[in-house]
């Protein structure tokens, strides 16, 4: 009887054994097909932002290849106001005005603006102060622009130098 329950038990143990080397099997292949499909997965993911950073280099290089072709009139209308004031034909200066208006609408298509500062209240946001002036005027009001400031899409490009009253 003995001999039977011990056999029985082994049989048991066997079928056990059995079963546990099977489960293992099985998951080590889940475990490859796992760290398999987490290793592509880091690849694609890799290549991805590989291929965004080539397609922001583009866009950058697009952008700035139509603001230059932009631009180009305007060179080419300096070059015309020169070639014009060498041959005498007439004033250079109202040349040199019509480029600047043609300059300023090119640069505010591409979301340039002029910062307005006299008469304003100064703001260290928009302005950078470099003197204080005596004046009736309300304190820290600005009365001079020495130097324009800009904004490119509603972002502070150059902070307007300004001289403000005390």
């Amino acid at each position: 009887m003995d001999d039977i329950k011990i056999e029985e038990e082994n049989t048991n143990i066997e079928d056990k054994l059995k079963k546990l080397k099977e489960k293992l099997k099985k998951c080590q292949k889940e475990k490859e097909e796992y760290l398999d499909g987490w290793q592509r997965t880091k690849a694609d993911f890799i290549n991805a932002r590989r291929e965004e950073e080539e397609r922001r280099k583009d866009f950058i290089k697009l952008s700035n290849q139509l603001l230059i072709a932009d631009i180009l009139s305007v060179l080419d209308s300096l070059d015309l106001a020169v070639q014009s004031q060498k041959n005498k034909e007439n004033d250079i200066t109202d040349g040199v005005y019509l480029i600047k208006l043609q300059l300023q609408d090119v640069l505010k298509k591409y979301g340039l603006e002029v910062m307005k500062t006299k008469g304003e209240k100064f703001d260290p946001k928009f302005h950078e102060a470099i003197e204080e002036v005596e004046s009736k005027k309300e304190s820290g009001t600005i009365i001079e622009e020495v130097q324009k400031g800009y904004k490119l899409d509603n972002k502070v490009l150059r902070p307007a130098r300004v001289k403000i009253t005390k």
